[in-house]
């Protein structure tokens, strides 16, 4: 049973749930049937209609392109059929964001930040009133939503927002303070707003109120920003100024808007990890496509072993991501309560991947992948922000391992004060040292993965007891103290991330084996087994630095390189 009601709180543990994570999900015949309709309408569209080269250089997406979108349904995707929208479930909206990216990111970007940020904020967390006001029209694309939480000061940081609503004595809510960088930020109708709704007092904790605010309550939004990639989506700074909100615009219950930031952006998460998949896929088509066309020394370059090594590493990763993906978008259907860390990891290890894969995919193409004529380059530029926005991966890194580590720290806790009351804690100590004693003599097993995959289970099971042991390790030696411990950070949620990926992969493969027999998942097979190869070596070095590492060397060059003001040294 798992100790968590999350698949890698528990891994944390040394648990392995497996029953959340087998059979691996799968829609149902229904929804399959009506994904598969939806995507084919989005590809004749995209055929007739989608430039991705003219709304790069252009920066900004057709009137009439995004006249189709909302004509498509694509708006109101999400959004229950109650309110008049189409009502995907998570594993059809991660497919349709999957194909839209593939075809052009800004695209992507925008729809994702109507439907993922904006929508979903309402659908989880207003009220019935709000509901019936905003998502009708949000579904119908008469009106676009935002979500608007960065500042100059709060990006990551959420609890420097400096945004403020002050409620005054007839029940209204003075609202003043700009937000940046804000997605649909120059045409949208509708602002998920995130402000403090205590003092400005950096000695006291702020407390985050989350309004619904309608543009024409005054909202004024800055001229689009250029940007390196995903030239096409509208990037504003949006301004507040003194705007006069009523009090039932309040988005959840006042006082508890980071809740409802951290909840949708796991939703958004998810969404851009869905993305990554559907960018590589394309990636690697026009790579395939290239090997096969460019030659070189009198051949195909292709058949050449080092363009071989980048092709099988492009599809065992985008096969690994796809499995994490959907396996997260079934847990989230199958309304498990918590999958906070999961979809974290399907971004971190997407958009790196997306980063690597993109690089490859320009080297392989060589010259022409520089050329602003050829799709490469705008990929790379629209590739890049993957690893900045929902989130930083240097902070999804220090959530992924702090959230993770936080069950085993608080059992630590308890365990520390029944030693000092043993009497008290007797039940406690006696579970504690049999669960010490299992992880001692033996490890937790899969039982219901594939025996094909033997291998690649045993080396699963392996790290997650070796996982365990140096969470506790960091742990007993850190305590309080792990919260600045960024590098251990780093090599947790490294960790974590490559157990994941794997699970994903044994799960889908072992699905493939029993509806295919072995050589029919012979390619399911070949590409488990090659990640697992990948993600053996990253495995062995993450649990080595545990306790052998070059931390402190590091840090001391960084914090010297602070004092000279750069890199000093010169041969003159």
């Amino acid at each position: 049973m798992a100790i968590e009601e999350s698949f890698l709180k528990s891994v944390f543990y040394g648990a392995i749930p497996e029953e959340m994570i087998f059979p691996y999900p799968e829609p149902g015949r229904d929804a399959r049937e009506s994904t598969q309709l939806m995507l084919e309408s989005v590809r004749e569209f995209a055929r007739r209609e989608i430039d991705p080269a003219a709304i790069d250089r252009e920066g900004a997406i057709s009137s009439a392109v995004m006249q189709g979108l909302k004509e498509l349904g694509l708006f109101g995707a999400t959004i229950s059929t109650e309110y008049g929208g189409a009502g995907l479930d998570a594993t059809s909206y991660a497919r349709l964001i999957q194909e839209i990216s593939g075809i052009d990111a800004s695209v992507a970007v925008t729809l994702g930040a109507h439907l993922a940020l904006g929508a979903k904020s309402i659908a989880m967390f207003g009220s019935e009133a709000q509901r019936k006001r905003y998502l009708p029209k949000l579904a119908r694309g008469e009106w676009v939503a935002a979500f608007a939480l960065t500042e100059p000061g709060a990006g990551s940081d959420a609890a420097n927002i400096q945004t403020r609503a002050v409620r005054q004595a007839n029940g209204l809510y003075h609202l003043d303070g700009h937000k940046i960088w804000i997605t649909n930020g120059g045409f949208a109708d509708v602002f998920t707003v995130f402000a403090r709704t205590t003092a400005l007092d950096a000695r006291t904790k702020p407390k985050l109120t989350s309004f619904l605010i309608d543009r024409e309550m005054g909202v004024r939004s800055g001229p689009n920003e250029p940007k390196l990639g995903i030239r096409g989506s509208s990037t504003t700074s949006v301004y507040f100024d003194g705007l006069e909100v009523p009090g039932d615009s309040v988005l959840g219950e006042p006082g508890k808007g980071f809740k409802v930031a951290m909840e949708v952006l796991n939703f958004g998460r998810l969404g851009l990890a869905a993305g990554c998949v559907g960018m590589a896929r394309k990636l690697i088509e026009l790579s395939v496509d290239r090997v096969q066309e460019r030659r070189a020394f009198g051949r195909p370059i292709g058949e050449f072993g080092l363009v071989k090594d980048k092709v099988a590493r492009m599809m065992a990763e985008t096969w690994a991501l796809e499995s994490m993906v959907y396996l997260t978008t079934g847990l989230v259907d199958a309304k498990v309560p918590d999958w906070s860390l999961e979809s974290a990891i399907c971004k971190i290890f997407g958009s790196e991947m997306l980063w690597r894969l993109v690089n490859d995919a320009l080297q392989i193409a060589a010259g022409i992948g520089y050329m602003g004529a050829y799709p490469y380059e705008r990929m790379l530029r629209d590739s890049r922000i993957n690893l900045i926005f929902e989130g930083t991966n240097e902070i999804l890194r220090a959530f992924v391992a702090l959230s993770g580590m936080q069950g085993p720290g608080r059992q630590l806790a308890e365990v520390s004060r029944a030693v000092r009351e043993p009497i008290k804690g007797f039940g406690l100590l006696s579970d504690f040292a049999m669960q010490r004693a299992r992880s001692a003599f033996g490890r937790e097993r899969i039982h219901r993965a594939h025996g094909l995959l033997r291998r690649e289970v045993v080396l699963f099971e392996e790290h997650v007891a070796l996982f365990s042991k140096n969470v506790d390790k960091v742990l007993r030696k850190h305590g309080k103290d792990i919260a600045e411990m960024q590098y251990t950070q780093r090599r947790v949620a490294d960790i974590a991330s490559d157990l994941y990926a794997l699970a994903a992969c044994i799960s889908r493969s072992t699905r493939a084996i029993e509806r295919k027999g072995e050589e029919g998942a012979r390619r399911e097979l070949e590409l488990t087994s090659a990640f697992a190869n990948m993600v053996e070596k990253r495995l062995q070095a993450n649990v080595a630095a545990f306790d052998g590492n070059d931390d402190e060397l590091l840090k001391g060059l960084a914090g010297q390189a602070y004092l000279d003001g750069g890199y000093t040294f010169d041969v003159l």
